[in-house]
């Protein structure tokens, strides 16, 4: 079993091996103030300024101090930034591999990949040097012209998805920036095919489900039927309805023939790493060929070999197949990029003027993610996937039977994983984090596990080591 990461490792290991860091750091160095300075302990405030100080020394990688560099950092440049994230107090500078230093120096294993998104690490040699490449020659030139990387990323996109038995008719994409903005052209597109369908502009209704997440932007947000995101912002978009995730009794009376869109992910990630079952994508799909209805798959998330297979509907038969799926995240390892893949059906609706962007496409971004589709294509790189999910698993079901009254459940595929707690799972993911590990979390008192694709088995045990001594220091 893999032993934390000691404290001698922290200070000094980054700076020796890399100069850049050190330039970086001292970027972002800021003078300190005397009302940052800690004041001399009193007779009253002596004994928790002493067990502040043993808790310190006891763990690898203490949330930095109030006093710290990382503090002034962020107290000179939080009053400029809009309020919209609670972030714990660790200001990240660098990464390689699986791993991230903070300002501090100090280095955290990442089991979230920057939320599903650094798919091959952070910093992978191949995709830096093409970033330096692609920037010296040309970043952006406007969707009102022709540039190669659109054209041959589309291409690679759409022959991989063949290659692997996923979405069979995929014939075209629209690239864009973001995944909410792959999910609003799949949102349009769908209400175009229902109005070229049905010209008396009935077939508009839309239909997702409950513990989804499809985006911020009003579209995609009203597919989205949580009142944590729609209460501030409502009324939304006209015309959505929601069901039950894998509630096949209820689908017939749910997808009508006023619907004109589907919207599902075959796996839940922000909702709790809920999989979809198939007997219910194939019972949805069938219902959407009875009345015309667009099916929608959002692997945002869940695609790109995350699950073992390209896409996480690879296993399902050809008649489940979706009309458009949506894919981010990782489709340039955290250059922003989003892609809507449709097949001729739906493409033979939408015309010149229906859609458009200005960023999206640019040659930046399509080159970087033509060689990650490139690597996350790799049958090889699927089965190593399969195989480090099956790892975590274990581990899992290992501290399942250590704490019985905290973990219920182990559910997901590949690396894409949650662990259902009866308690909130602030507490451990703080003390995971101060013990060098970043873990997020999911839907209700779900920890959501999403590293790198290429993360190793010494790694995977090293977090789970990690992530068992982050539970016993909250069940003590």
């Amino acid at each position: 079993m893999a032993s934390r990461i000691p404290v001698s490792r922290l200070s000094g290991s980054l700076t020796s091996r890399a100069p850049a860091f050190r330039s970086l750091s001292s970027a972002f160095l800021l003078p300190r103030m005397y009302s940052q300075a800690t004041p001399v302990p009193t007779s009253t405030s002596g004994k928790a300024a002493c067990e502040n100080a043993k808790r310190e020394a006891a763990l690898p990688n203490p949330d930095p101090a109030s006093d710290s560099q990382s503090a002034a950092l962020v107290n000179a440049y939080a009053p400029f930034m809009v309020a919209t994230y609670s972030r714990p107090p660790p200001v990240f500078v660098r990464g390689e591999g699986s791993y991230i230093w903070d300002i501090e120096n100090r280095k955290y294993l990442d089991f979230t990949a920057g939320i599903a998104v650094n798919a091959l690490g952070h910093c992978d040699p191949e995709f830096s040097k093409l970033v330096a490449q692609q920037a010296k020659t040309l970043v952006h030139c406007s969707n009102l012209y022709y540039s190669p990387w659109i054209g041959a990323l589309s291409k690679l996109l759409v022959e991989k998805t063949l290659e692997a038995g996923c979405m069979h008719d995929a014939s075209s994409v629209f690239v864009c920036n973001s995944g909410t903005e792959a999910n609003e052209a799949a949102i349009k597109f769908a209400r175009k095919v229902g109005k070229v369908l049905d010209p008396t502009r009935e077939k508009y209704e839309f239909v997702s489900f409950h513990g989804s997440f499809h985006g911020r932007t009003m579209g995609s947000l009203s597919a989205t039927p949580n009142p944590k995101y729609q209460d501030p912002f409502s009324p939304m978009v006209p015309g959505f309805k929601y069901g039950t995730y894998n509630d096949i009794e209820g689908i017939d009376d749910l997808v009508t023939e006023a619907t004109c869109g589907v919207i599902i992910e075959p796996i839940q990630g922000e909702g709790g790493v809920n999989v979809a079952s198939p007997n219910f994508l194939i019972a949805l799909a069938k219902r959407c060929r009875q009345v015309g209805a667009v099916l929608i798959y959002d692997e945002i998330q869940c695609g790109l070999s995350r699950t073992g297979t390209f896409w996480a509907h690879g296993a399902l038969p050809a008649e489940a197949h979706p009309d458009i799926l949506t894919t981010a995240k990782a489709l340039a390892n955290g250059f922003p990029i989003g892609a809507t893949i449709v097949n001729h059906h739906v493409a033979g609706k939408i015309k010149v003027g229906d859609h458009g962007t200005t960023f999206g496409g640019n040659p930046l971004a399509c080159r970087l993610a033509h060689y990650v589709v490139s690597r996350l294509a790799e049958r090889e790189l699927q089965e190593q996937v399969s195989a480090k999910g099956a790892a975590f698993v274990r581990g899992f079901r290992q501290l399942q039977s250590k704490y019985p009254s905290l973990i219920t459940e182990v559910r997901g595929r590949g690396l894409l994983l949650g662990l259902q707690l009866t308690s909130d799972p602030t507490p451990i993911v703080a003390a995971a984090r101060e013990r060098g590990l970043l873990i997020i979390t999911a839907g209700t008192n779900t920890l959501r596990f999403v590293p790198s694709l290429t993360i190793s088995e010494e790694e995977i045990q090293e977090g789970l080591h990690i992530l068992d001594e982050a539970i016993e220091a909250n069940t003590l």
